[in-house]
């Protein structure tokens, strides 16, 4: 298809007025952080505390991480979009013979829409993304149909790939997570979910006649997996705070020891956010005596096992243990535009389900098989800004920030907890839904919560608990159950 010299233009301006908005957030931060020494007034220190800045205020992001393209990290963006440009209606694709001239333009629909995703980018709290981040200097790549199709260590015929950026992406989690040179494998996936897809398939392929061991608050791909392999699968109740029952595994484990077992530990719950101890789970296969040949663990470390090695407590999370695979997203903690992950595993197991293709003159090894290269340098490019250090300010702002929230909520006599090793508050459910929607809860049951993320701010925070505090005077409240447990 020939692109036209109007899409051309629209397309140059779109990404100018983008980087333009970056650009005046950045110089906004910037005086903001030189007029600290200047100034100590009320509406100064919430500036400052909007972007984190202050050492002693909760949280202290990267520098690269404030800079703020799209306005996330800034306070609470009115919702100022023509609903009218964005009806199903209005976003039609006429067919031939049908009249446009009635339609909005393209151009008035998407400058509604980015004024829409803008307003709701800036009331993010109930889902697990880093809404703090800019990529303008890789917009000029949009440009190219970049597919790491085939295996990442296996080049094809293909060559307008990133198989580079994608190597060097593995090659960091493997010495993150303390893996030898030349005994690991790994690829850049579409989310977490294929990561786990991938993971399991692995441990299935290994032990054919397996059963999946995993907690009851697992996220749903898990069992997804089970469904789509076929496996006997055993969903163990939790501890109140959502960790996995060890006992009740210990027993399931005793119960079936003559099949081989297949356990996902949790490196965070979905709602919950708790971490499963994988020493305690490594102590009760050991008291057992179960061996390694007979047992295969898969991480779900979708959010928190990025975060997990700049968290003091809990079991550290290594390839030096007898685990076998591990899933974590990219979009979630690191931050980017589009969803994807990694997934990674030791080289042995998925030397059992490589297959060559002569099509690809590479081996296939992945779920897909087209993958989106954009998305390997995304990742490559948010690694090497950050670096070790700014995911770990990240990190702290996060950790720092969930407790600021959790002893806000408190204060306003507002159920709610949080897990040592977590920035995911739970709270009792609001009882107005315009409410949940506004701010996007994630909720279940009795229970809502919000992920605290690098672009969730004070100022931020404060805003949420009056507005749940003025909701719960006009809409009551429902004491939430599952809470009262929760010691």
């Amino acid at each position: 298809m020939l692109i036209t010299s109007a899409a051309r233009q629209l397309s140059t301006k779109r990404l100018s007025s983008a980087f333009m908005r970056s650009r005046a957030s950045f110089a906004t931060t910037t005086r903001s952080q030189s007029t600290m020494a200047d100034s100590d007034s009320d509406d100064d220190k919430d500036i400052v505390q909007g972007h984190i800045f202050r050492k002693d205020k909760a949280g202290s992001p990267s520098p690269w991480a404030v800079f703020d393209a799209w306005g996330a990290g800034t306070d609470v963006i009115p919702s100022k979009f023509d609903k009218t440009k964005l009806t199903p209606d209005a976003v039609r694709i006429p067919m031939e013979g049908e009249n446009k001239d009635a339609l909005p333009t393209e151009t008035e629909i998407l400058e509604s829409y980015d004024n829409l995703l803008a307003s709701r980018s800036s009331v993010h709290f109930g889902y697990p993304y880093n809404l703090m981040y800019d990529h303008s200097e890789l917009y000029s790549f949009m440009k190219y149909s970049i597919n790491n199709l085939g295996d990442p260590f296996v080049p094809s015929n293909y060559g307008v790939h990133s198989r580079q950026f994608e190597c060097s992406v593995i090659d960091f989690f493997a010495k993150l997570w303390k893996m030898e040179p030349d005994s690991y494998w790994g690829y850049v996936t579409t989310s977490g979910t294929e990561g786990n897809l991938h993971g399991i398939l692995l441990a299935r392929e290994s032990h054919p006649d397996g059963i999946l061991y995993t907690s009851q608050e697992t996220h749903y791909s898990i069992f997804k997996a089970a469904r789509y392999y076929r496996m006997q699968c055993e969903a163990i109740p939790t501890l109140p705070m959502g960790e996995i029952d060890y006992e009740q595994l210990a027993r399931r484990l005793e119960k079936n020891r003559d099949k081989p077992a297949i356990i996902n530990v949790n490196i965070g719950t979905t709602v919950k956010g708790a971490v499963d101890n994988l020493d305690r789970i490594l102590e009760i296969l050991q008291t057992l005596e179960i061996p390694k040949e007979n047992y295969h663990i898969h991480c779900d470390g979708a959010l928190f096992a990025l975060m997990m090695p700049f968290v003091k407590g809990g079991s550290e999370l290594s390839f030096e243990k007898p685990i076998d695979s591990i899933a974590v997203s990219g979009h979630k903690m690191l931050g980017c535009p589009m969803p994807c992950g990694i997934a990674l595993c030791r080289k042995e197991h998925v030397e059992k389900v490589e297959q060559h293709i002569d099509y690809l003159n590479s081996v296939d090894t992945t779920i897909m098989g087209s993958r989106n290269g954009q998305a390997a340098l995304y990742m490559w490019y948010s690694l090497r800004k950050k670096g070790l250090d700014g995911i770990e300010r990240d990190v702290r702002h996060c950790m720092d920030t969930a407790k600021y929230l959790r002893d806000k909520l408190t204060e306003a006599g507002i159920q709610c907890r949080l897990n040592d090793l977590s920035s995911t508050v739970v709270l009792e459910r609001p009882m107005d839904d315009n409410f949940i929607k506004r701010w996007q809860l994630a909720c279940e049951e009795d229970i809502a919560h919000v992920v605290v993320m690098p672009n969730i701010t004070i100022s931020k925070i404060d805003r949420f608990v009056s507005e749940l505090s003025e909701s719960r005077e006009k809409f009551g409240i429902k004491k939430p159950v599952s809470l009262f447990s929760w010691v």
